[in-house]
């Protein structure tokens, strides 16, 4: 007699990749291990009008840092050179500076929902949240990769 297993909804992981010194894999509930931050977001989606969420997750800044960026600590604001790429799940882009969501400098309060309109996002992925753009474009839902990009060169 043959049993079977029930289906388990599968958890959908990010990867921080890049100039790291410790990438990782991270799931929704390994998120809520930060400190959650809740906000009302209105933006405008060019294919459904206007969208009102509340998302809750911590910050972006909070779980990049954790991670370790390879800031040289001898190079005066290092930090300003390093660009992070988001993917989502879906082919969705989405490029940021460090110095915009660095407490020093842009102060952006961008999060990594973990849950939208107090629905869990464990299925489908953390979504990146903008809440000072109005346009909806940057916000990518279901992350899958997250690279944190210090090596590029300036041109001459």
């Amino acid at each position: 007699m043959s049993r079977s297993l029930p289906a388990v909804d599968p958890v959908a992981e990010v990867a921080l990749s890049g100039d790291l010194a410790r990438p990782a894999r991270l799931s929704v509930p390994d998120l809520l291990a930060w400190p959650q931050h809740r906000v009302q977001v209105s933006f405008e989606c060019a294919t459904s009008g206007i969208q009102h969420h509340c998302f809750a997750g911590p910050l972006l800044h909070d779980v990049l840092s954790d991670a370790g960026p390879a800031f040289d600590p001898t190079r005066r604001k290092d930090r300003l050179r390093f660009l992070i790429a988001v993917t989502g799940a879906d082919g969705h882009h989405a490029v940021l500076s460090w110095a915009e969501i660095d407490p020093d400098f842009g102060r952006a309060s961008v999060l990594l929902a973990a849950s939208v309109d107090d629905t869990p996002l464990d299925g489908a992925g953390p979504q990146l949240v903008l809440p000072q753009d109005r346009c909806g474009a940057r916000h990518i839902s279901g992350i899958s990769a997250i690279r944190v990009d210090g090596g590029y060169t300036a041109w001459t």
